[in-house]
């Protein structure tokens, strides 16, 4: 009995490590037959657009808030006390020199100048009629110049009475726009009453800005910077035509101006605009197109394409050094050299080693000289 159940355990034994046996050799047969078809399948390979990275020339630059100031800014007031007669004052008008703006009543000066210049006739016609008798010797020289001493006071009251009527008539001292006025006939107006302001019109305005002190020390006269106005103004070129000999000691910067010449496209004196300011000299990088860098924990980096030794296209990562951004381009300043074909569109799926089809190439339509903003 018991020789009986032995032989059944070692035979159940024998048919389980068959049965193990058999299933290992199964799997290897399969795990081979996979592998052999896997041999026989193509590598896996991705699609990507690329761009070539290309040199250009570089400058770094910095944004600075300016203000614009019309080349000739007045405050009008009157001189004189007086009531208006006449008001010409129309904000936004465009003036020309010499147009009259704020008339006073200047009724008794007129009066006045008349009964002046009727004083001087009389002055002049005795002056007259001494001269005549003194060349006859019947009048001293005494009498002529008592005379003329009338006449010339005579023609300095009617000097003074029209300068009187030129103050009281306010006219504008140069091509003008007109600001906000609230001047009424019959008011009367206290000596320096604010009347309006003139801000000049001309081919030219000026823009004031700060930057830096150590930017400001490599500023020279002449140098171009460019003025940004709000919204989707062009961009208007600018020089600079004067720096500040001052450091201010609370903030460290200075105050520079530049001029715009036809200035058609600026916004209205006092208006804020962003100024862009060359930095540094001028020098020599590598530009790719922003979908290029990818970027990540350990840093920035790109995917480089270059054949293999079978001559297929391969992608193989390149740490670089990234700057500012130029329109739809990033500067590098190490890492790449210009040429280089790198994957562009199509890039986020990408991992080192792996084959890629080239399905476009993309260019960069940027100019060839950039200036670009420090980050």
């Amino acid at each position: 009995m018991y020789r009986n159940n032995w032989m059944g355990s070692v035979l159940l034994l024998t048919l389980v490590i068959l049965i193990g046996i058999g299933l290992a050799a199964w799997k290897y047969e399969l795990i081979q037959n996979q592998q052999a078809a896997s041999a026989n399948q193509p590598e896996p390979m991705e699609s990507v657009t690329i761009s070539v990275a290309r040199a250009i020339n570089h400058r770094q630059t910095t944004t600075s808030i300016g203000t614009v100031l019309a080349l000739r800014s007045i405050t009008l007031k009157n001189e004189l006390a007086g009531t208006v007669r006449m008001v010409r004052l129309t904000p936004g008008q465009i003036v020309e020199a010499g147009t009259l703006l704020v008339a006073l009543d200047v009724s008794v000066e007129e009066a006045e100048l008349r009964a002046q210049e009727a004083q001087a006739v009389l002055a002049k016609t005795v002056l007259n009629r001494r001269q005549h008798l003194s060349e006859e010797l019947a009048s001293t020289k005494e009498e002529v110049d008592r005379a003329r001493t009338d006449l010339d006071v005579a023609q300095a009251q009617i000097a003074r009475t029209k300068a009187l009527i030129a103050k009281k008539t306010i006219r504008a001292p140069f091509r003008a726009r007109v600001g906000m006025a609230d001047v009424h006939p019959g008011q009367y107006l206290d000596e320096g009453t604010l009347l309006t302001t003139l801000q000049g019109v001309g081919e030219a305005v000026h823009v004031d800005f700060t930057v830096a002190q150590q930017v400001a020390a490599r500023l020279r006269i002449g140098e171009a910077v460019e003025v940004f106005a709000a919204g989707d103004s062009p961009t208007v070129m600018a020089r600079i035509v004067a720096l500040d000999a001052r450091i201010d000691p609370t903030t460290r910067n200075a105050m520079i101006r530049a001029r715009i010449e036809g200035a058609g496209n600026v916004p209205a004196p006092g208006a804020s605009v962003r100024v862009r300011v060359p930095v540094g000299p001028e020098h020599h990088v590598v530009a790719i197109l922003v979908s290029a860098l990818r970027k990540g924990p350990g840093g920035d980096q790109v995917f480089v394409i270059a054949p293999d030794k079978d001559g297929r296209n391969r992608v193989h990562t390149r740490q670089v050094e990234s700057g500012p951004m130029i329109g739809d381009e990033i500067v590098i300043h190490a890492g790449l050299t210009a040429g280089e074909q790198i994957a562009a569109v199509g890039s986020f799926k990408l991992r080192d080693g792996i084959l890629v089809a080239v399905v476009e190439a993309v260019e960069n339509h940027s100019t060839e000289n950039h200036d670009a903003e420090n980050p």
